[in-house]
This record gives C-alpha cells, structure tokens and sequence, in this order.
C-alpha cells in the first residue's frame, strides 16, 4: 500500500514541475513511507489527489435575472379579412368610400401631430378619440382612424385601449384579454414594450387596457400616467398615439386623460347624439387646444357599401356644436 502513496506524491510532484497549478496551501506534504496508512480489509484503495484545486471558501452564484415582460413586445395575427367585412380599413382591403373618408379626417391630425399645423401643438401625437355618450361609434372611429394612419409612409401608430371602464379593442380585432395600460401603471409589467402588441401589419401596434383596477381613475390621473404620456408622445417623433377613451359625460376617466392630449376627435352620431350633449361634453374639454368634431352615421348621397357615411369639423381653442 504504500506503494500506493509514494506514487500519488511522485504523481503531484511531476504535475507541479511541469507548471500545473496546485491549491494554496495545499502544495504535497513529504509522505513518511515509515508510517503507511493501511486500510482496512476490503476498503477501496485511495485514489490520488485531483488535478484541480477545490475552492477554499463557497462561492454563491448569482440568482438568474428573470426575464421580464418587457424584454420583448408580444406579436398577434389580425384577420385583415374579417375585419373588411367589419367595416374596418384595412391596408389589404380595396379602395372604398369609407377609407376614403378617413383619408379626410386624418390629414389634419396628422399634420398637427408632426407640427405641421397652424400652431405648434404639445404632445400634438397624442390623439384622444372620444364622444358624449356610449354607442356613438368612438371605438370604431379610434380603430380605423388608427388603422388608416398605420399606411402612411412616414408615420407609425400605436391604438390604446383607454377605455379602462369597458374596454371593447381587444374583442373587435378578435383577441383575448392581455395586459396592459393598467398594468403598466401598476408596476405589474416592468415597461410599456412588455404591455404592447406589435400586429402583422408593420406600421401598427396596440396597448390594450389592462386588468381591470377599482381606482382606475387615480391611475390616469397618477404622476405615473402622465410620465409615460411624455415618454410616449417623445420617444419616436414618427409616432401618433391613438386612444380610444370613455365617453365624457358618463365617467371622469375621460375629462382626465384628456388634460394631457394634444389633441381631441369627438365622435357625435347622426340623429341621435343632441345638441345640448355635444354642448356639455366640449365644455368638459376645453384645455385641449385642438378639437375635431366626426359625424357618424351621416346620410350621404353617395352611401357607401358600409352603411357609415363621416363629416368633419376642427378648429382650436373652444368648439362649439
């Protein structure tokens, strides 16, 4: 057995001679062939010391960095067709009369936001799509006002569902609930990219609303809200922000978000939306210095396959019905 031995020291000793690093502190010690260590009967015979050094003190590694939400935008497929039959404008679709219509309404929002206006606009990119009561078809306007934007050329266009109360952009490009705005401003996802649905068309995104929060108001008044609204209105010149929020008269969602908007689209229906409530809802508005006013649900000469027919009003300052 001590054979054994002599040969591990003769071993260690060829490696430290031919410049293999030993442990510190644990060079070989002279082995007294005298005084061998026997084992027992039966016992393994020892095997010689490793090559490589065991360390002296733990190390403890790192706990791995979750990735998070935002490490990357989700992608989802939207039925362009399915949505033409909607009546929804579609880079795919044929030109029709409602596209062309929108053609109209965009073409002073557009140039506002990228200040090209009678006046330079503040935060002129953030567009808030609204109306003064439900049903008069303010979420159908935000979604094709969005989707005619998202041809342009130079410009790129993301659609926030801002109506936290009863958000309806999800489920009319077909798509399950997701995180979103709420979320954002919570703190539950870590940044807006994480939130956003990049589409399979290249120019347009979307930010659904969120989960649902019982002080979704304070949230869209919170220093938080309006600092992503400044980190979305400057962070690409080239982009419009289209948000679809509450009607004004019914909630104060509405009236609060659009104290940050350069500018407002209000959305009044044909024959049905009076006069008094148009009135009283532009009263709620009036620190944003653009508003235009889309009729919906005109009936026109030259009706179009959809059944929606548009006029358009703008100006600045204070709007009157």
């Amino acid at each position: 057995m001590s054979s054994l031995i002599e040969q591990a020291a003769q071993r260690l000793e060829q490696l430290r001679q031919a410049g293999a690093a030993m442990p510190p502190g644990r060079q070989p010690e002279p082995v007294d062939a005298g005084e061998p260590s026997v084992p027992k009967a039966g016992a393994p015979a020892p095997l010689a010391p490793p090559s490589v050094a065991p360390v002296d003190k733990p190390t403890l590694a790192a706990a791995p960095v979750p990735v998070s939400a935002s490490a990357s935008s989700k992608r989802v497929d939207l039925d362009l067709d399915a949505l033409a039959r909607a009546g929804i404008v579609s880079p795919t679709a044929p030109r029709s009369q409602i596209a062309d219509q929108y053609r109209v309404i965009k073409r002073p929002l557009i140039a506002n936001a990228m200040g090209r206006g009678a006046v330079k606009i503040s935060h002129g990119n953030l567009i808030m799509v609204t109306s003064s009561l439900s049903g008069e078809g303010k979420t159908f306007t935000a979604i094709n006002l969005a989707m005619s934007i998202a041809t342009e050329l130079n410009n790129t266009v993301m659609l926030v569902d801002a109506d936290v109360a009863r958000p309806s952009v999800l489920q009319r490009f077909g798509l399950p609930p997701a995180p979103g705005l709420l979320d954002v401003l919570l703190g539950e996802v870590d940044d807006l990219s994480g939130a956003l649905l990049r589409t399979n068309i290249d120019k347009f995104s979307i930010l659904p609303s969120g989960t649902p929060h019982a002080r979704a108001t304070e949230l869209l008044a919170s220093d938080a809200m309006a600092k992503l609204l400044n980190d979305m209105a400057t962070r690409y010149p080239d982009r419009i922000i289209i948000f679809d929020s509450p009607p004004l008269l019914l909630t104060t969602e509405a009236r609060v978000l659009a104290s940050h908007m350069g500018q407002i689209v209000m959305v009044v229906q044909a024959e049905k939306t009076r006069q008094s409530d148009v009135q009283h809802a532009l009263s709620t508005i009036e620190s944003c210095p653009v508003k235009l006013l889309v009729l919906n649900q005109s009936q026109t000469g030259t009706k179009g396959g959809y059944g929606y027919g548009y006029g358009y009003g703008h100006g600045y300052e204070a709007q009157q019905a």
